[in-house]
């Protein structure tokens, strides 16, 4: 299931979904009276009112108020939240330990709660670099390696659009995703998702497909195509066998067309 959702729940309802939602690395949303404590880089208390929370699977933690874009307390990726039961109340925790920062949230009344599995593996394109990226490609392919060639653009799978197909100097299937700045591990996971779609056997679909190349069946081989990999990512592609290549984007911007304020 993609995603559950109650409302006006009971103490134990919530902190079972709730705890649910943090398990399967969910993103949680919960609309609460609710009142605030951290500790931390300061020391800060919000008092009870009705407000936002935004639980992310990186970690991250957000409070909403009804005003304002930013958050009104936050913690950052990579902290660790836990939901607990106490003096029959419910209460969240997040927590990271460098710097050591504590944000305490006792819930009064909870309206409604959700949790949803997100797919979304793309990052803003500030000046389309990544389409860029693969028209350069398509004229350079061996920037990607000596003696690649490319049989395909945006081919489409049950988990979105690989960027490039393409053949290798062996004859192996090589899977191409591409980014215009940093990868982090949501590219990954990515390009497993699409990696798996041909280690389907069932997916006759794909099957033609690496008959009709006149590819090899015994290794597909998945790489990653960006400026730069953070740690994250590259202690992953270590695990999942998927490879890395840097190639920096043109950087120049294109418009087809030019917007003003007479256009509205």
């Amino acid at each position: 299931m993609k995603f559950k959702h109650l409302e006006n729940p009971t103490v134990s309802d919530a902190f079972d979904l709730i705890d649910e939602g943090l398990r399967r690395k969910a993103t949680i949303l919960i609309f609460t009276s609710c009142k605030a404590i951290y500790e931390g880089r300061a020391i800060s208390e919000l008092g009870f009112g009705e407000r936002i929370i935004m639980i992310k699977p990186d970690g991250s933690f957000l409070i909403h108020q009804e005003r304002k874009t930013e958050p009104v307390n936050w913690q950052p990726p990579k902290s660790r939240t836990r939901v607990l039961i106490k003096d029959e109340k419910l209460l969240l925790e997040s927590y990271r330990r460098t710097p050591r920062e504590h944000l305490e949230v006792e819930i009064k009344k909870i309206h409604f709660l959700n949790y949803s599995l997100i797919e979304d593996y793309e990052d803003l394109e500030i000046a389309g670099y990544e389409k860029d990226l693969g028209d350069m490609l398509m004229k350079k392919p061996h920037l990607i390696e000596p003696g690649f060639k490319i049989t395909n653009r945006e081919y489409s799978t049950e988990h979105g659009f690989i960027d490039i197909l393409g053949k290798d100097l062996d004859g192996n299937l090589v899977v191409v995703e591409l980014k215009a700045r940093v990868i982090g591990v949501n590219a990954v996971r990515q390009i497993r998702r699409y990696l798996s779609d041909f280690e389907d056997k069932n997916n006759t679909k794909l099957t033609d497909l690496i008959e009709d190349l006149g590819v090899k069946k015994k290794k597909i081989r998945g790489i990653l195509v960006a400026p730069k990999i953070d740690e994250d990512a590259k202690e992953l592609i270590e695990e999942e066998g998927i490879e890395f290549k840097s190639i920096e984007p043109p950087r120049h911007f294109k418009r087809d067309k030019v917007v003003t304020l007479d256009s509205f």
